[in-house]
């Protein structure tokens, strides 16, 4: 029950004091995130880390100002793929192959049928696809961060156009998804610190279904089929 203890202590921070945090809490943090599931195994995003105070200056100027970034002790911004091809995916399934003692070979069959399903859909959905990703790594390492008494704000609210020019993102094939200040809560100022934590109540979030409950579409066609396509 710890994991849930942690998650109803923590909220969304809206006034940070500046404390740094350790990089013991940090590495902690960033391993959570770094562990997380991915569509076929790929990893198609990763975290840059900002701490520079001059950096999160000009963040914070294509963050609509918001106070958490530039009072915050660290910055995390996850950034994903603008897509998918052959020699990214290639280059991770060797990574794969080698880390486990297989021949690269051992994964070209599955790589093809991905990319065969995948080239199909076009780059705004590979890229959609793909910063979905990142936001599961993005909630593990919220969840971390509340385990380590850390406050976290998640903000989407960025110029993200203008937020992957500054950090040169897109020269390496990557846009800017989501951020998190890390650091802790300025009490006296943070107007949401006292407020009650509210969610949906369980009867209207969670809804159990069977077959009958379930619409009648018929039988799918199937061309191909994809051994193992979930998350690893």
């Amino acid at each position: 029950m710890a994991l849930l203890d942690d998650l109803k202590w923590r909220y969304a921070t809206k006034k940070m004091n500046g404390t740094k945090v350790s990089q013991d809490k940090i590495d902690y943090i960033l391993e959570a995130a770094r562990m997380a599931p991915s569509s076929s195994g790929l990893q198609q995003y990763k975290v840059i880390v900002v701490s520079d105070r001059d950096l999160l200056e000009k963040i914070k100027g294509v963050a609509y100002h918001q106070s958490q970034i530039t009072d915050c002790s660290h910055l995390l911004i996850f950034a994903a793929w603008d897509g998918y091809n052959d020699e990214r995916i290639t280059k991770v399934f060797n990574y794969m192959m080698d880390e486990r003692d297989l021949p690269h070979s051992t994964m070209d069959s599955y790589k093809n049928t991905i990319l065969s399903l995948y080239e199909i859909q076009g780059q705004e959905w590979q890229a959609h696809h793909a910063a979905k990703q990142s936001y599961i790594s993005f909630a593990m390492a919220i969840a971390a961060a509340a385990e380590q008494k850390v406050d976290a704000t998640p903000i989407e609210g960025f110029l993200s156009d203008k937020l992957d020019e500054l950090l040169k993102l897109r020269d390496g094939g990557y846009r800017s998804t989501v951020i998190l200040p890390l650091g802790y809560r300025k009490e006296e100022e943070d107007w949401l610190v006292n407020m009650k934590k509210v969610r949906l109540p369980k009867d209207k979030f969670i809804t159990e279904m069977t077959i009958e409950d379930a619409a009648d579409i018929g039988d799918l066609p199937m061309t191909q089929t994809l051994d193992g396509f979930a998350q690893k």
